[in-house]
């Protein structure tokens, strides 16, 4: 049904755990190589470990996707890795708790520039290689907080990523006559390790609120940014893809009771 994607490249930012890493295996298993970046060497590595022996290669480099030239220093080491960028996924994310009262300006600014200035950053960097690739791919890792839901303690974060959204519309209409797509992917409640951090009880709070009954998998959100990667998705740009097992669509808790 879908042509092959056996030898392309990817990068995805924030890959050594949770979405990341489950983008990066998905990708991987499609037989793209990828290289995956995020602050920790250590962690990097063991992933790179972890998915040895599929189709596609896996490489790591440690980088700080809120400083530019880390960003470009990614790139260029993808290159020399597999010779081009085909696909850029900017999942790297943060997601601190705070009640607006207690927000200071540097909670603010972290999250906004790992969310929000890293994405801006990597795909900047990226232009280039994914002109030349003819065949170019942005895919945001963006979520259903802020966009289109709201939850106490996450602002900063809700803004964040609805901000990855302005920048994706505008992005999309300047990269189009490129031939460079830009798509976001838009996550529920989605297991991983910090979700499980948070808790038992939280876990399955939010699995009550799911009409599927259960939270998704890092599989799940592989899968759609796989899809904005094919060529067969080559004329949808500018588009958001809610994966979240029907989350926002109950009008109550009520309403899920129901089912």
């Amino acid at each position: 049904m879908f042509n092959s994607l056996q030898g392309r490249s990817a990068i995805v930012t924030g890959g050594s755990k949770g979405i990341g890493r489950g983008i990066a295996e998905v990708f991987a298993n499609a037989g793209i190589n990828v290289l995956i970046t995020g602050r920790s060497q250590e962690a990097l590595d063991a992933t790179v470990s972890d998915l040895a022996g599929l189709p596609g290669k896996l490489v790591a480099v440690a980088a700080d996707v809120t400083r530019p030239e880390d960003s470009r220093q990614v790139v260029a080491a993808a290159v020399e890795q597999y010779g081009g960028v085909d696909v850029v996924c900017a999942n790297a994310g943060i997601f601190p708790s705070g009640r607006l009262e207690e927000l200071t300006p540097e909670a603010v600014e972290e999250v906004m520039a790992v969310n929000f200035k890293g994405t801006v950053f990597i795909v900047q960097a990226a232009l280039e290689q994914l002109a030349a690739s003819g065949r170019g791919r942005v895919i945001i890792t963006s979520s259903i907080t802020g966009p289109i839901t709201g939850y106490p303690g996450w602002s900063h974060y809700g803004a964040s990523k609805a901000a990855q959204l302005g920048f994706l519309r505008t992005a999309a209409m300047e990269l189009a006559p490129k031939n460079i797509t830009v798509n976001a992917v838009l996550p529920g409640n989605i297991i991983t390790e910090g979700l499980i951090e948070m808790g038992e009880d939280y876990i399955n709070s939010m699995a009550a609120a799911v009409p599927m009954r259960r939270l998704g998998s890092v599989a799940d959100i592989g899968n759609a940014a796989l899809f904005f990667a094919t060529d067969e998705a080559a004329y949808i740009t500018g588009q958001s893809l809610v994966v979240d097992g029907g989350q926002i669509l109950p009008e109550s808790q009520d309403a899920v009771a129901e089912l």
